[in-house]
């Protein structure tokens, strides 16, 4: 309703002004509201350093209110103070800005004529303006006495080093505002992207750091081994030697001991040795059984046997003959 009202008073179109409101005091029967309006080509025009820029504020408002807001929280109250070559006359109202008018030059002449009437033309509009509560800007401490004797009420120095307190007016155009929105989340979404790059940046930095350590490894890995490959190579040679050896310094090849312990793996007399072969690392032994089981009972016997561990047998299925015996061929590789 505030925002219609004063669309109505205006001779501008409503895309033409930013208007914005605070609310003075309230009862059950109406509401006191202290109302602002700007044209949006003015703003634009006063904003337009920042604009050029990129840079979009994130609340434009009176610097009235503001000082209201900061100096005079509480109660009815006047300021007055200096804006460029003018001088400003504000009434406030619980820190609200409710009238204020623009004095050019600000002598104190002039002052004895204007304020007498902007007093009065205040009380005519329900504002109150007799406050006692007389706030003057440092910079205008030359104008107290004629201000206290104009307005009848002693007057208070105060200075702008305070910190401005919050105000909720703000003239911000909605164009201005969305505008806004997205330069914040494009600065949100490169903030992130920076973040993320950084991240992979650092993990590819760790990963050739790790790649380096370990061609750095590798290479002294290489350098070991380089180093000792003459004893290896020894000892891969004195192993071949020895493998080569085997068969004739080692009593579990001799001919003898095979033989021996073929002969006491026999599982009865039923069982024969016709032919018995071997080289340096094989053997392989002919036999006729009287039946075909004695010659796996043969082959398991030889499998068991402690002696016979260095070599790996192996048999045929054995060939029956016309009496029913049973010829095998079994075979023993060294391990």
């Amino acid at each position: 309703m505030v925002r219609i009202q004063i669309e109505k008073l205006l001779p501008f179109s409503a895309d033409e002004v930013t208007t914005d409101f605070e609310l003075i005091e309230q009862n059950e029967r109406e509401s006191v509201v202290s109302a602002v309006a700007i044209r949006n080509e003015q703003l634009a025009e006063m904003a337009s350093p920042l604009l050029e820029r990129g840079y979009i504020p994130r609340q434009i408002t009176v610097y009235a209110a503001l000082r209201a807001s900061t100096h005079a929280p509480k109660g009815s109250a006047v300021l007055i103070y200096p804006e460029g070559e003018t001088l400003v006359y504000a009434v406030t109202e619980n820190g609200k800005l409710s009238l204020a008018r623009v004095f050019e030059g600000g002598n104190g002449d002039q002052l004895q004529i204007e304020l007498p009437q902007l007093r009065l033309s205040a009380e005519l509009q329900g504002i109150d303006a007799s406050s006692p509560n007389v706030l003057l800007d440092e910079t205008c401490y030359e104008m107290r006495d004629t201000v206290q004797g104009i307005l009848s009420s002693p007057t208070e120095i105060v200075g702008i080093e305070l910190p401005p307190a919050p105000v909720k007016l703000n003239l911000l155009p909605e164009s201005w505002r969305r505008r806004r929105l997205q330069l914040v989340r494009q600065a949100e979404w490169r903030r992130r992207l920076l973040w993320t790059g950084g991240a992979y940046g650092a993990l590819l930095l760790l990963l050739l750091a790790y790649l380096g350590l370990l061609r750095f490894e590798i290479a002294r890995f290489d350098g070991r081994i380089a180093h000792d490959a003459p004893g290896t190579e020894f000892v891969r040679a004195t192993e071949a030697k020895w493998k080569a050896l085997a068969p004739a310094i080692d009593a579990h090849y001799y001919p003898v001991e095979i033989l021996l312990h073929l002969f006491e793996s026999l599982p009865s007399s039923d069982v024969h040795i016709t032919a018995y072969n071997q080289s340096a690392r094989q053997i392989s032994v002919d036999g006729e059984a009287n039946t075909a089981a004695l010659a796996y009972q043969f082959v398991e016997k030889l499998k068991k046997n402690p002696d016979l561990r260095a070599f790996q047998f192996d048999m045929a299925a054995p060939r029956i003959l016309a009496n029913d015996h049973a010829q095998f061929r079994l075979e023993g590789k060294a391990k």
